[in-house]
């Protein structure tokens, strides 16, 4: 995981670019969204998949997302205050 201190200490990271260098702390709570995003996708998508060519691996990344996208609806809070407190 990027956002993990050791990371950010090794030579490696101190001489590379200059994102990891300058632009992603040590930490980047955000980064995990990323990462569970992918871990998701990986898990859903792509893990026992047999794609023989890129083209089919990102059709099914693709299509993937459409479908996760698709029910898709805003949060309404329906809770009441006094119920909360």
């Amino acid at each position: 995981m990027i956002d993990n201190c050791a990371t950010h200490t090794t030579p490696a990271v101190r001489t590379g670019s200059w994102a990891i260098r300058f632009f992603i702390s040590t930490h980047s709570s955000w980064l995990n969204q990323v990462e569970r995003w992918f871990a998701k996708i990986t898990t859903a998508a792509i893990r026992r998949g047999s794609f023989r060519s890129v083209f089919d691996l990102r059709q099914t990344i693709m299509a993937y997302i459409e479908a996760n996208n698709r029910p898709s609806k805003p949060f309404i809070w329906i809770a009441k205050v006094y119920l909360i407190l």
